[in-house]
């Protein structure tokens, strides 16, 4: 089924000010009480502001997912505005928030995944120890090649000629943001390691989802892209929900794993695409993967998916296959690729 055979304006204006105000008020309220958990002296406290804080931070990067997509807010100023809080929560405030929703935003319409180097080949150009420290770090779970790409984006405008602009602004958060954390370590050097934790635990939720979202082809930024259609973009796209029987759970995520539902409907806010997949889908198509099904593909591939590409989620037959899944490498909505 497509949008065609649906009532769009149900799905894309019926705005839920409630659950929105909720979302956000949660993921504001929970980044500052975690924090306060975090300072705690109690273990179990601290452990209960490492959960929250993870949370919260996951909430802020899908909220500002929305907010590129202006899904939220009737007015595209006031999704600017929350989607740049919400950055500076979780660390993607060092590219502009219009710059990350203009490249998310043509991910959709050309219905491809972007880049500005090959990862592959930047680690095979470094130096064989640095290399295999990387790679053992991935291997072990430490997200080092997210904290790499980051730190890459962070002072690209120093190299990149089209963000040169950026220098001044980028250097500016990095006193700001940095002068924050030292405060939070001096008070308490614990509460900034826990800190660190939960970032941990973020990034590795969010390429975890990620990756078993698209099998796209892989562009650089500026080159001649084919022309795909609709039929490419959801045979390639997979709706990697937390679970079909219990739909609340995806709650927990702010409903991103229904990614096919939200490719056919970008606009639609996150608390409408459980109503809009179900309208669009009948629950058993091949595209459906739940992600505890994907955790063994996350775990068997960390390392090798560097070097053996997505692969493919469905083989020549339309059928399933996760032996051949590989999954992507740090696609983000969150860091313009440097």
């Amino acid at each position: 089924m497509t949008t065609g055979s649906i009532d769009i304006n149900r799905y894309l204006h019926q705005k839920k000010s409630l659950w929105n105000s909720l979302a956000i008020l949660y993921t504001l309220v929970g980044y500052v009480g975690s924090i306060a958990l975090l300072l705690a002296a109690n273990g179990w406290l601290n452990g209960l502001g490492v959960v929250l804080l993870t949370h919260s931070l996951l909430f802020s990067a899908y909220l500002a997912h929305d907010f590129m997509h202006s899904a939220l807010f009737e007015s595209k100023a006031w999704n600017v505005v929350f989607g740049n809080v919400m950055l500076w929560l979780n660390g993607g405030c060092y590219a502009r928030f219009e710059d990350l929703a203009r490249l998310h935003i043509a991910h959709h319409v050309n219905r491809v995944d972007f880049c500005r180097f090959d990862l592959t080949t930047f680690l095979n150009a470094m130096p064989a120890p640095v290399r295999s420290l990387l790679l053992a770090l991935e291997w072990l779970y430490f997200p080092s090649l997210a904290f790499l790409l980051r730190i890459r984006s962070i002072f690209a405008p120093f190299w990149e000629p089209d963000r040169t602009d950026d220098r001044l602004r980028n250097v500016l958060m990095l006193l700001i943001r940095g002068s924050l954390f030292a405060i939070l370590g001096i008070v308490s050097p614990k509460a900034l390691l826990l800190y660190f934790v939960s970032y941990i635990g973020m990034l590795t939720i969010l390429r975890f989802v990620d990756a078993f979202q698209h099998t796209y082809e892989v562009f650089a930024v500026g080159s001649a892209i084919p022309k795909r259609d609709r039929a490419h973009e959801q045979a390639n796209t997979f709706s990697n929900v937390i679970s079909l029987r219990y739909r609340w759970l995806n709650v927990l995520l702010l409903n991103f794993g229904y990614h096919n539902a939200h490719h056919e409907l970008m606009k639609c806010p996150w608390y409408n695409l459980p109503d809009l997949d179900r309208a669009l889908f009948n629950g058993d198509e091949v595209q459906y993967i739940t992600l505890p099904e994907l955790l063994m593909n996350y775990h068997r591939y960390r390392i090798s998916r560097l070097y053996s590409g997505q692969g493919r989620g469905v083989d020549e037959d339309g059928k399933r296959s996760l032996e051949t899944f590989y999954g992507a490498i740090e696609v983000s909505f969150l860091v313009l690729p440097a």
